[in-house]
């Protein structure tokens, strides 16, 4: 019994330990292979004697990053706030359409082939109608990003706003509460790990989408994103640019998966069991 007391602080330590243990490999190991395919990509280029017009090394890929920094971040900018901006609205967009459609079946029935429908229809195809319709270049490349990352949300949400517990479920009515007291305290804090997947899959989708309108809209110029300077790149056989611009988008890409995976961790790390390490 008496042993007890000062083992407590022992546990603590060794769990604390054995937590910055496993943060540092998930870091480490992937820098390291990263580190590993750039050497070889190095390696390849220099014993294989193949021209920078075709393949550039990593060296002329970074010195493109740099000296390019000047044309290419504006363009990076703009492709991030179409980015941001029609997640935003997918967001707002799928979380309220699907807290509509699960308010009645007969609702469901009706409207949810509609979202269905546009998110098969590839984007490229829609594209053409809404740079005839929108009343600009940009306001097209916002609703053309806000298509495809719309659905992944919404179903998401639909997903989880169906899957409360039907006991907790007649447990709220039998207490009398109402239909936004039983959405509000029940329904939306259950969704929470759905809306999470579909937060995730919507910001990669948004990205995804935002370069490929900006490729269907052939927008051009000094406010045109990272697309444009991409096929401008290809045009001027600029290959170590093209790279270069590239690696700005999988950045982009990489950040926004990093924020939408910490802001999933915050809302689920104390209580669900995706986010919880096992004890045993």
């Amino acid at each position: 019994m008496s042993d007890e007391p000062a083992a407590a602080p022992l546990l603590v330590k060794t769990t604390a330990n054995a937590r910055s243990r496993d943060l540092a490999l998930r870091i480490l190991i992937p820098l390291l292979v990263i580190a590993a395919l750039i050497l070889i990509w190095s390696a390849y280029v220099r014993l294989s004697g193949v021209p920078p017009y075709i393949l550039p090394g990593p060296a002329a890929v970074a010195n493109a990053f740099v000296t390019d920094w000047g044309t290419l971040a504006p363009a990076l900018w703009v492709t991030t706030k179409i980015t941001l901006v029609s997640l935003m609205l997918a967001l707002v967009g799928g979380v309220g359409f699907a807290i509509f459609l699960v308010q009645s079946r007969w609702i469901e029935l009706a409207f949810y082939p509609l979202a269905v429908i546009l998110q098969v229809t590839p984007i490229v195809a829609i594209s053409p109608l809404i740079l005839i319709y929108a009343p600009s270049t940009q306001v097209a490349l916002l609703i053309c990003a806000f298509l495809v990352a719309f659905f992944p949300i919404l179903s998401n949400m639909v997903q989880g706003l169906k899957s409360v517990d039907h006991n907790l479920i007649n447990l709220f009515e039998l207490y009398g509460a109402s239909r936004w007291q039983t959405l509000l305290f029940l329904k939306l804090p259950a969704a929470q790990p759905y809306f999470m997947t579909g937060l995730r899959i919507g910001g990669g989708l948004a990205l995804i989408a935002a370069v490929v309108a900006e490729f269907a809209a052939g927008s051009a110029g000094a406010g045109s994103g990272l697309a444009f300077r991409l096929l401008e790149a290809q045009y001027r056989l600029n290959i170590p640019r093209l790279f270069a611009a590239l690696l700005m988008l999988s950045l982009l890409g990489v950040a926004i998966f990093a924020v939408t995976s910490f802001i999933s961790w915050l809302a689920l790390h104390r209580w669900h069991e995706s986010s919880l390490k096992r004890e045993n």
